[in-house]
C-alpha cells in the first residue's frame, strides 16, 4: 500500500508536463516527474554557474558537473539526465540572460553581476509537435542497432585519435542520423538516406552550412568505418557551399578597455589570446614546459592541425606568467603530497613512463581549481581550466565594456593578427605566428585592416 501511495504521488508539475508536450512526448506521468526533477535541477545549476553561457553550452557545463560528482552518478541516472534536457531543449525557447529588475533582484532571483535567466516553453505545443511530424525522431524509432553502432564509432575515433571533441560532435552527429532514418538495416542504409538527413537539416532545421558539414562528415566516418559502406562521389556533391566571412575585429581601444575589465587567472588567460594570438584550446592545455622564460618564448605543441609552432612572449605579461607560474607550484606540491594522479599525457607517453605525469615540467600552466574525473579513463586528476570558463569572462567583459559587436575568444585571436597587419608587420610572419597552412587564409584579416589596400579615400571625402 505504502509503495502505490509513494508512486501515486509522483505527479509531474504543470509546468514539465506542457515541456514535454511541447517536446513531442508523452511519458508517464512517473517518466514526466523524473525528467521535470532533472529539468529543475539543471535550471537551478544554470543561474548560480552559467550566467550569460546559451542553452547548448549550459547544458553541456551541467552534464559535466554531474560526471565529477563524488559519488558519481550511476549511468542510468546520468542517462535520464540528458534524456530530460533533451527533452528541455526541444520544448522550450528564447534562452535569454537580461538584466534584473529592482524586484528581481531583491528577491534574490538574479545572479552577483544583476542578470536574470528567462526562458519559455512553445506555444501550445506545437513546434515540438511539428518537429516529430517533420521527421527529427522516426516514428518507428532507431535501428536495434544504433547502441553497438555508436559504441564501435567510439572505438574508432580514440582509436584514429580524435580529440574528446570531435567525438563528441561525431557520436551526436550520427545518433541524430539514426533516428532520423529509423530501423533501415545496414545492408539498405546508403546516400539516400544520407540526402534526406542533410536536407532535413538545411530546409526543416534550418542550419548553418558549417553544421551541416559537419555533420555530414560524422556520417561520412560512420559508413567509411564503421559499416565499410562507399557513398562514392558525395564526399564532393553533398557538402554546402560556405559563404565567405569576415572576422569580427576589435579596435585596439575596444580591446583595451575590453581586457581592463577582467582581472586574476582569467585576466590573464584573455590577454595571452590577444598578445600572441593564441587559440583558445592552445591557451587553456599549455604546459609549463612550453612556457620559455629566458628565450621569451611560448611554444605551442600538437595545435590545430597537429602542428607545431613557437610565438612570442608578451613582455608586459612575463610578470605575471611568473607569478602563475609560482602559483600552480604551489597546486603541484600539494597534488604530490595528496598522491594524486598526474596529468593527462599524449599517445602512449602513460605507458611508457608513468610517472611523467607527475613532474612539473608536465603539469598545465592553467589547471582546474579542483581535481576531476578524466571523461575516458574514469581517474580522477588536476585537469586544465574549462573552456567555459574563458566564454563566460569575455562575454561579461565584452557586457561591461559596453562593447555591442559579437566577442568571443576568438575574436582577440582576430584582433591579434589585424593589429599586426595594421603596424606594418609582413603578412607571412603573421602568417607564421597564427599556424595558418595557407598565407590565403591569414589575407582575409586585409580586408578588416582599419585602412586595407593602399587607404584609397571615399570619393565622398
Amino acid at each position: 500500500m505504502e509503495t502505490r501511495k509513494d508512486e501515486a504521488e509522483l505527479k509531474p508539475k504543470d509546468s514539465v508536463r506542457r515541456i514535454l508536450t511541447a517536446a513531442g512526448v508523452n511519458p508517464t506521468d512517473k517518466e514526466s516527474f523524473w525528467l521535470g526533477w532533472h529539468m529543475e535541477k539543471f535550471v537551478a545549476y544554470a543561474r548560480r554557474h552559467c550566467e550569460l553561457l546559451d542553452l547548448p553550452l549550459s547544458i553541456e557545463t551541467y552534464l559535466a558537473s554531474r560526471r565529477v560528482e563524488i559519488p558519481p552518478p550511476e549511468a542510468w541516472n546520468l542517462a535520464q539526465a540528458k534524456q530530460a534536457l533533451t527533452f528541455f531543449a526541444r520544448g522550450t525557447e528564447r534562452w535569454l540572460w537580461v538584466k534584473a529588475s529592482e524586484s528581481e533582484r531583491a528577491s534574490g532571483l538574479s545572479s552577483r553581476s544583476g542578470w536574470v535567466l528567462r526562458y519559455r516553453v512553445r506555444a501550445s505545443g506545437r513546434v515540438g509537435l511539428e518537429e516529430a511530424a517533420k521527421g527529427a525522431v522516426a516514428p518507428a524509432g532507431p535501428p536495434p542497432e544504433m547502441d553497438a553502432w555508436l559504441e564501435a564509432l567510439r572505438r574508432s575515433v580514440r582509436a584514429n585519435h580524435y580529440s574528446i571533441r570531435t567525438e563528441h560532435s561525431y557520436l551526436e552527429a550520427v545518433k541524430r542520423f539514426l533516428l532520423f532514418t529509423g530501423p533501415v538495416p545496414a545492408e539498405e542504409l546508403g546516400g539516400a538516406q544520407v540526402k534526406r538527413f542533410l536536407e532535413y537539416l538545411a530546409v526543416e532545421r534550418n542550419v548553418a552550412a558549417s553544421t551541416q558539414n559537419q555533420a555530414f562528415s560524422a556520417v561520412l566516418y560512420f559508413f567509411k568505418r564503421i559499416l565499410m559502406k562507399d557513398l562514392g562521389d558525395m564526399d564532393k556533391t553533398a557538402r554546402a557551399k560556405r559563404g565567405r566571412r569576415l572576422p569580427e575585429v576589435l579596435s585596439r581601444e575596444e580591446a583595451r578597455r575590453l581586457l581592463a575589465m577582467t582581472e586574476g587567472t582569467t585576466g590573464l588567460m584573455l590577454r595571452l589570446l590577444y598578445g600572441a594570438g593564441l587559440r583558445l584550446m592552445e591557451c587553456i592545455r599549455l604546459r609549463v614546459k612550453e612556457v620559455d622564460f629566458e628565450r621569451s618564448v611560448i611554444f605551442i605543441r600538437d595545435g590545430k592541425g597537429g602542428k607545431d609552432r613557437s610565438v612570442m612572449m608578451p613582455e608586459t605579461l612575463r610578470g605575471a606568467l611568473k607569478g602563475q607560474l609560482e602559483r600552480l607550484e604551489e597546486l603541484w606540491r600539494q597534488d604530490r603530497a595528496a598522491e594524486l594522479d598526474g596529468v593527462w599525457l599524449p599517445g602512449a607517453m602513460e605507458v611508457k613512463a608513468p610517472n611523467l605525469g607527475k613532474e612539473l615540467g608536465w603539469q598545465w600552466f592553467f589547471p582546474a581549481k579542483e581535481p576531476s574525473v578524466d571523461p575516458r579513463s574514469g581517474r580522477a586528476r588536476r585537469h586544465h581550466v574549462h573552456d567555459n570558463t574563458l566564454h563566460k569572462a569575455v562575454k561579461v567583459a565584452a557586457e561591461r565594456a559596453g562593447i555591442t559587436k559579437t566577442v568571443s575568444c576568438h575574436t582577440l585571436r582576430h584582433s591579434f593578427a589585424t593589429h599586426l597587419l595594421e603596424s606594418g608587420t609582413d603578412i607571412r610572419t603573421v602568417q607564421e605566428l597564427l599556424g595558418h597552412n595557407s598565407v590565403e587564409t591569414t589575407q582575409i584579416y586585409t580586408h578588416v585592416m582599419q585602412k586595407p589596400g593602399l587607404g584609397v579615400r571615399s570619393p565622398l571625402d
